[in-house]
């Protein structure tokens, strides 16, 4: 199988003056979000002032995003410089395995800094004894290995499926649900396991991240000063706007997936959820946080004096 089989990604348009536009484009969200996410982790690695369980767990979340983008847009960029969209067999399931590792991986950051914050607000004495280093690294570790297993899964499962002539993927990369859609054998239980896992990776997240801000606001109105609330709902800001952009561009997908008409058009919604949210998540959490401004502005005068020494030889 693994030798005869060839995808086709059609990508997001087959008109030729858009080929160029759309390498630009891309190639410059794709650079511009390895590079603020990465000064994200520069930033707080650098700091001392910033290492604590919060930022942690964000340098961690800037980690998966530059891997999130890299596993779909560099081999897009690749296609539409090299007008190739042959991808291979092997290609296919590796970048699919991939792509749903980190979105796991994504989701469940997520949830482990909505916890953060939980435990912040909510019991402020004890944050530092309940948030201890081991737990941090525990829940990244936990994290880390649930979405590879989840990946693993899926990737199994396909692995037994055979394919049909037609193999055009209308996407710009290799998604599960397309790939079970140009299969030629039951994909029964291939759909289960996509309910069953999407179901428990995707509620179970949500009901705590839910959970854990009912409890933070519950907790914040009870604070008798407004500077007292607005400090604290300021603390959780970035994560609640990053968390909507995250859950509500996958919504997005899944509801332009089942009632799009076209499949180009489902495509194209799905560049905000993988592309777009990666990008922004750099400058949401960075431009109304004094500490990241402070961390970041400390960083960039002594890269940029790196890069003119070495530029000097």
């Amino acid at each position: 199988m693994s030798d005869t089989v060839k995808f086709v990604l059609l990508g997001l348009s087959d008109d030729p003056d858009l080929q160029p536009i759309l390498l630009g484009l891309f190639l410059s969200m794709y650079l511009v979000t390895v590079l603020g996410n990465l000064l994200i982790i520069l930033a707080i690695s650098s700091d001392s002032h910033l290492h604590t369980p919060m930022y942690f767990f964000l340098s961690n979340l800037s980690l998966a995003d530059i891997c999130f983008i890299s596993t779909t847009v560099p081999r897009m960029i690749v296609g539409l410089s090299t007008h190739s969209r042959v991808i291979s067999y092997v290609g296919c399931l590796t970048q699919m395995c991939v792509f749903i590792s980190f979105v796991c991986m994504d989701d469940l950051l997520l949830t482990v800094m909505a916890y953060d914050r939980y435990v912040a607000i909510c019991y402020p004495l004890r944050y530092s004894v309940i948030m201890n280093p081991n737990l941090c690294w525990l829940l990244v570790l936990l994290s880390f290995l649930i979405s590879v297993l989840d990946a693993l899964l899926h990737t199994s499962m396909a692995l037994r499926l055979s394919f049909c002539a037609s193999l055009e993927i209308p996407h710009f990369f290799c998604e599960l649900d397309h790939l079970l859609k140009l299969a030629c054998s039951d994909v029964l239980i291939n759909d289960i396991l996509v309910y069953l896992l999407t179901g428990v990776l995707g509620a179970v997240p949500l009901s705590g991240i839910i959970f854990s801000y009912t409890q933070i606001v519950s907790s914040v109105l009870k604070i008798p000063s407004a500077g007292g609330k607005y400090k604290a709902f300021s603390v959780c800001g970035s994560h609640l706007v990053v968390t909507s952009l995250f859950y509500g561009t996958g919504l997005g997908v899944y509801v332009s997936s089942t009632a799009a008409q076209s499949s180009r058009e489902s495509a194209v919604a799905s560049v905000l959820y993988t592309v777009v949210t990666p990008m922004m998540s750099p400058f949401i959490y960075s431009l109304r946080n004094k500490d990241m401004l402070r961390a970041l502005g400390k960083l960039i005068p002594r890269i940029t004096s790196f890069l003119s020494y070495v530029g000097c030889f």
